[in-house]
């Protein structure tokens, strides 16, 4: 077969070499006929290669084209290879199928056999127009599917009644294009764009127009807009509208292409119906860059009235929605910083030149509200990110400045809720949630506010029904799935955890870490290789702080402790600021008494930080009893018992406090004390099996003779804290 060289002829989509076959059309890999099992990465790359026999593709050309951008690791496209590898029964080191050329990238060399015919893929109907009335399908060994037969026509009729039937089916199919029929539900989930540019590193500009667009559309009254989905996930999840209608809960698909040169910027856009594929409408705007508002908000209109109709007074609003700066510099930087805040990166990463470009928007524009919004979401990213007063006060000073710019924006409103939520002020984050959920572009955010609000304060039930409200508004939002498993896992319902964060990966495949937080809840639950399993794809990822230190539970676990010590200072080399890794870390070196001397380093480390934060949110339970259990192995016996009793009365119902504080009444000498928040623990569902593994709590069990009933499980103690599981800020 010849390599394919991107001309007249389409690539081939079924493949046969040696024992295997590869139906890309079907996504099917078989070897002496028996299907092989690989993620859809691997096989997109399996693909690229094979399309190309004997051809050396660079591994950068496979990272954009598989993965849409440079930003991963080339770690993923390794791992690709070997899972291949392993499919393929290839041997890396005398290969059969796939060569390796180190540094430059990997070519097909195995010899392709011509596809059998049976096997070519028949044109797609699925565009075609329906039949009209009077016609019947007929399929036969005379006739190929899809020729259109008249049962009552006689031959001599034949050319005439044909012509008739044409002139109509014309006539019909044009007034269908000119009016489409409405989907039966105004719902809609706008794709991130494409930039079609020559210069890659303009994506930001395309991704932006996409995050502009939807929020606008989000706001409409009677629309449902899906959540945002990220570039990266976009190409996990295919180009299949019908199949992102059914796994985002929409019945339109917005598509788009951006060419931006020089000054002016080409849009080519397309709204699908999930149900039927069919294109309801499709349009290019080539404009100059300076009408990129007025562009946007045409486009927005024409969204709505295919959606809704005409609504009087409708594109006016958005038109406003969509100018949210003169400046057309400013709105560049704007975008710029938008991309950063998606990308995150935890401490020195997106989040740091996310502010940087907003600040430059706000040269380019002093009133640029969007951009001092900005700058406020980014500051309450940081906070999360590193939790200490400093964060937490330049976060105030941010929000504080944007309020003085949109004293009524629902967005401000939305941050100061965040705010006050972290700090423990229950009723100004409440009041500050219920005025930003009036806004409906920010109805799902307070919601999920709302319900992190309840869950805090142990009120589970009320806190899973304000995140289901969030998800009806908006559908296929792994987020708020995301949030959903961590209300279950706190609630005590492992089943439930995992449904949902496996319900959020789905969404948000390429999420680091809710790949992270799912690994968790599986150790938790004791499926270890499952766990191991999901803990790798998310290093595939990326690395962060959080995988690292839930794997560094598992090895602990499995009794490695030099391996999780190590995982440990991975973490902090990504997070410094997280007393609860510094605490882990502590426990590692602690329960090796090779390595037990400096265990007091690492846990004077994680008091000083919980110290700092509890200033900020005195109600944190967990926090506050963690630091007992730090202050108790810095021989502060006393301060640690008024630790424990004072997380006792904030939320003694919880597992992760009561191992913490079971672990800390041990160190003190109170066996007693220490056996009855065991009890609590399991009475909250922690699994006897946690408690086995962990070297420090077993030793409390063992020194009491074994005593003690099995629980069914939840909270995850690691080495006496719970397991990492988050997810990528709402605000983001």
């Amino acid at each position: 077969m010849a390599p394919h060289s991107g001309g007249a002829n389409p690539p081939a989509r079924f493949f046969r070499f040696g024992d295997v076959e590869v139906d890309a059309a079907g996504h099917v890999l078989t070897r002496a006929g028996v299907p092989q099992q690989v993620e859809p990465k691997a096989f997109a790359v399996l693909l690229a290669l094979l399309e190309r026999p004997g051809e050396l593709v660079p591994r950068d050309e496979l990272l954009d084209q598989v993965w849409g951008h440079r930003h991963v690791t080339p770690g993923v496209l390794t791992r690709a290879i070997a899972q291949l590898r392993a499919a393929l029964d290839d041997d890396s080191h005398h290969p059969r199928y796939i060569q390796t050329r180190h540094a430059l990238g990997y070519a097909f060399i195995g010899e392709l056999e011509p596809p059998p015919m049976e096997r070519r893929p028949e044109p797609a109907l699925e565009a075609a127009p329906a039949p009209p009335p009077g016609l019947i399908q007929a399929a036969g060994p005379d006739r190929a599917p899809g020729v259109l037969v008249a049962r009552w026509l006689r031959p001599s009729w034949v050319l005439p009644v044909l012509a008739a039937l044409v002139l109509a089916g014309a006539l019909w199919w044009s007034e269908r294009r000119a009016a489409p029929v409405r989907p039966a539900e105004p719902s809609i989930a706008v794709m991130p764009f494409i930039n079609l540019g020559a210069d890659r590193d303009r994506d930001y500009f395309a991704e932006g127009l996409a995050v502009e667009l939807h929020d606008a559309l989000a706001g409409v009254e009677g629309l449902k807009v899906a959540a945002p989905v990220s570039p990266a996930d976009a190409v996990e999840l295919g180009t299949d509208v019908r199949r992102l209608g059914a796994l985002l809960g929409v019945a339109t698909v917005l598509n788009a292409s951006v060419r931006h040169e020089g000054n002016r910027v080409r849009i080519t856009t397309r709204l699908s119906d999930c149900a039927s594929g069919f294109t309801l409408w499709s349009q290019s705007y080539d404009r100059e860059l300076s009408d990129i508002f007025d562009t946007q908000a045409e486009i927005a209109g024409e969204v709505v009235q295919s959606l809704l109709g005409a609504m009087p007074g409708q594109r006016e609003r958005l038109a406003g929605r969509l100018q949210p700066t003169r400046s057309t510099a400013a709105f560049d930087a704007y975008l710029r910083g938008l991309q950063q805040l998606r990308l995150g990166g935890g401490a020195g990463g997106g989040v740091d030149s996310a502010i940087n470009w907003f600040g430059q928007a706000l040269e380019e524009d002093g009133g640029f509200i969007r951009a001092q919004a900005g700058i406020c979401r980014s500051r309450l990213v940081r906070f999360a990110d590193v939790r200490d007063a400093q964060a937490f006060r330049d976060a105030q000073t941010a929000c504080a400045l944007a309020r003085e710019m949109a004293p009524a924006s629902a967005e401000i409103d939305l941050a100061f809720g965040d705010l006050h939520r972290v700090s423990g002020d229950f009723e100004q984050a409440l009041a500050h949630y219920a005025r930003a959920r009036r806004d409906p572009a920010r109805a799902p955010a307070a919601l999920v506010g709302l319900g992190r609000l309840h869950a805090a304060r142990g009120e589970h039930a009320r806190a899973a029904e304000y995140f289901d409200q969030a998800l009806a508004l908006s559908p296929g939002n792994g987020i708020i799935h995301g949030r959903l498993g961590v209300e279950h896992y706190l609630a005590g319902n492992l089943d439930a955890a995992i449904s949902s964060f496996r319900r959020a990966v789905e969404l948000r495949p390429e999420d680091p870490l809710l790949w992270s937080s799912l690994g968790g809840v599986y150790l938790v639950a004791g499926h270890n290789e499952l766990a191991e399993q999901a803990f790798e794809r998310s290093l595939a990822i990326r690395p962060t702080a959080p995988v690292l230190s839930n794997y560094a539970d598992l090895q602990a676990q499995q009794g490695d402790l030099d391996a999780a010590v190590t995982l440990l200072r991975r973490a902090l080399e990504l997070d410094a600021d997280d007393p609860l890794i510094w605490g882990n870390l502590g426990d590692a070196l602690l329960a090796n008494p090779v390595t037990a001397g400096q265990a007091p380093a690492a846990y004077a480390r994680a008091a000083g930080i919980a110290d700092e934060y509890l200033q900020i949110n005195a109600g944190d339970a967990t926090m506050t009893a963690a630091l007992g259990w730090y202050r108790v192995n810095l021989g502060e016996q006393r301060r640690a018992l008024a630790l424990v009793q004072r997380s006792s009365e904030l939320g003694d119902r919880r597992a992760d406090v009561a191992v913490f504080n079971a672990l800390t009444t041990a160190a003190a000498g109170d066996r007693a004390a220490a056996l009855d928040w065991l009890d609590r623990a399991r009475e909250s569902g922690l699994p006897e099996s946690r408690i086995r593994s962990n070297p420090l709590l077993a030793r409390i069990v063992s020194a009491a003779g074994g005593s003690g009933t099995a629980g069914t499980g939840v909270d995850k103690p690691a080495r006496g804290e719970g397991a990492k599981l988050e997810s990528a800020d709402e605000q983001r």
